[in-house]
């Protein structure tokens, strides 16, 4: 028997939360964003990498730098929204890993000259974290909305010109409008996605 709080705390992350199309005019603010990196920075990373890199794009400016990139369909409710984050990994996450992962010496020399390895650690780490980003959201009373639907060429020409960090996916995060939410869409159940063996 699932308690109380508990209850709560699963249908705020997972069963009443949704994904957003629609914003209230309310403003999410510089702290909130920084409480938000800091509960998403715990989940965990093959190694601790840590790959993950996020641009959160709050002003008109910011985020016309990002409309050419955009499908049609995601202008406007990225225009709406407080914040649009690109998620994006670092394919120089190994740089830090004297620090992140200071008790195995020979770490960044393992990834060095290694692009495979790279590329699958930091897209498989990155995405991880990209979702430890919209739990975190959600947890802190926030809605999220992400989102396929762009030019990633675009993107990284535009905000990552130096080539080493490339854009995953991108979030739309404030305060979403409920009447502007699609009627919940179906799930796979247990037998058609899982086996025990």
């Amino acid at each position: 028997m699932i308690n109380e709080p508990i209850s709560v705390a699963l249908d705020t992350l997972f069963r009443g939360a949704r994904t957003q199309n629609g914003w209230l005019d309310k403003s999410v603010t510089d702290e909130q964003l920084r409480a938000l990196y800091d509960l998403a920075k715990y989940g965990p990373t093959s190694m601790n990498t840590s790959p993950a890199r996020f641009v959160f794009l709050r002003t008109p400016e910011a985020k016309a730098r990002l409309l050419p990139a955009l499908a049609p369909g995601n202008v406007d409710k990225t225009l709406a929204a407080p914040v649009c984050v690109i998620v994006a990994h670092d394919h120089r996450f190994y740089d830090h890993l004297t620090k992140l992962f200071p008790h195995r010496a020979d770490a960044r020399t393992m990834f060095e000259g290694n692009a495979d390895l790279i590329e699958s650690t930091a897209f498989r780490n990155g995405t991880l974290q990209g979702a430890y980003l919209i739990l975190a959201a959600r947890a802190l009373g926030l809605d999220c909305g992400p989102m396929s639907g762009f030019d990633a060429q675009k993107i990284n020409d535009e905000f990552f010109p130096e080539g080493d960090i490339k854009v995953n996916f991108l979030c739309n995060i404030g305060y979403g409008d409920p009447g502007k939410v699609l009627e919940r869409l179906p799930r796979l159940a247990f037998h058609e996605a899982c086996q025990f063996l």
